[in-house]
């Protein structure tokens, strides 16, 4: 089925692990300029991964590129700037990365959108948003890391999701969790379609994890991990190349069950 393709290393080498292939690992990670973004760029760098790191906000990536060049001075970042909602300039952007590194082994895409209001009291344009960043945009991002990697016959796509994905979510969270929810489809989809070829996909059900996104209602839930340990999860899991990872795996990967078949009164008190 996947023949069709023209691959250009071979699929021995590609199914290693990044990194063990006779180059460094480039990883590029979108929504870098903060919170997870950022801190997964510190944690590849402290792997040696050389990073393609974009977000709206340049100042911050410079910032990023500098601190991580001071702690590992062997490691290579380039930063653009990118609006993700910005079509054209994803896939410029992307392409740009695969250009100026010779090629990209990962993209993450975590660039995303958490605002929202209950359904039918005024704030469409919130909803409208948060769709449009979640979907539409991840949806965009995708299609540009997938034309690179199906060209250079290998590659890793991340996808942050949550653990919003696995239910419907009441009040604030419904769009959300409804945007979340078509990210982990699309993920599962393209891996039904990449079985068994060089390129992984992985989707990442993340649960409460400290970062800008969320620090208004960091002191309201439970099983908040630190912005810290819950990056490191994630990194752990895309390292290992998993398909799928509820991150931080406590309580997450023991709740998931819960969330997928609890009834909605019994789910409802568990966020």
């Amino acid at each position: 089925m996947y023949t069709r393709y023209a691959y250009r290393v071979s699929t021995r080498a590609a199914r290693l692990p990044l990194g063990r292939v006779g180059r460094v690992t480039t990883t590029l990670i979108t929504g870098a300029s903060g919170g997870l973004g950022a801190e997964m760029a510190r944690q590849f760098a402290a792997l040696g991964h050389d990073l393609a790191l974009c977000a709206r906000r340049v100042e911050r990536l410079e910032e990023l590129r500098d601190e991580i060049g001071t702690a590992h001075p062997g490691v290579r970042v380039e930063v653009r700037a990118l609006d993700v909602t910005d079509d054209d300039q994803v896939f410029e952007v992307v392409r740009g990365f695969r250009d100026d590194l010779g090629g990209l082994d990962r993209v993450v895409v975590n660039a995303g959108l958490g605002k929202g209001a209950p359904i039918g009291t005024g704030r469409y344009d919130a909803n409208r948003e948060t769709a449009m960043t979640n979907v539409v945009a991840a949806l965009c991002q995708t299609e540009a890391a997938m034309e690179v990697f199906r060209d250079q016959g290998a590659g890793h796509l991340v996808l942050v999701s949550s653990m919003s994905a696995l239910r419907g979510m009441p009040k604030s969270m419904t769009v959300y969790a409804a945007s979340k929810a078509a990210l982990s489809h699309l993920g599962e989809g393209l891996r039904s379609e990449l079985l068994h070829s060089p390129i992984d996909v992985t989707v990442l059900h993340c649960g409460y994890i400290a970062s800008e996104m969320n620090e208004q209602v960091a002191q309201q839930v439970r099983f908040m991990a630190s912005t810290e340990d819950g990056v490191r999860a994630m990194v752990e899991a895309i390292e290992k190349r998993r398909p799928e990872a509820c991150v931080p795996a406590l309580p997450w990967s023991v709740l998931a069950p819960v969330m997928r078949h609890a009834p909605l009164g019994i789910l409802r008190r568990l966020v």
